[in-house]
């Protein structure tokens, strides 16, 4: 079952760029992690129980790179808390919702997540994710 919000991702080019931005709009930066295994840099801020993230690409060959270069800088994907990701991912796959990942992966954070195709969800890339305290 989706808990929550957890996230909303939005692609930038530079996190030394984009970081005042967010930051002028009163925002706490949280923290900047690097995801070896996405290939990105976040930079996280939090507003209420939902966290901004920007996703700056270290290789042109990322997801975010490629997402770059074919749309610009902009909202990426939106984020769902579950409390366990396999079951969640299971209960999606048999609504027929097309997986872009066939097992969760790591994300920043230490989560589990993964991704629902947008053709699935009204041209929305969808993230489920699990934080170490779930499964």
């Amino acid at each position: 079952m989706l808990k929550k919000i957890d996230h909303i991702g939005i692609a930038v080019s530079s996190l030394k760029k984009s970081i005042p931005v967010f930051q002028k709009l009163g925002l706490e930066l949280k923290g900047v992690e690097e995801v070896p295994s996405q290939k990105v840099r976040v930079a996280f801020f939090q507003v209420g129980d939902v966290h901004i993230e920007l996703l700056e690409p270290t290789s042109p060959e990322s997801s975010i790179g490629k997402f770059l270069e074919n749309r610009g800088e902009g909202l990426h994907h939106i984020a769902y808390e579950t409390g366990d990701i396999e079951e969640e991912m299971a209960l999606l796959k048999a609504a027929n919702f097309e997986l872009i990942d066939q097992e969760p992966r790591e994300g920043a954070h230490g989560t589990k997540i993964f991704f629902l195709h947008p053709k699935s969800t009204n041209s929305v890339l969808t993230e489920i994710c699990a934080h170490k305290e779930t499964k």
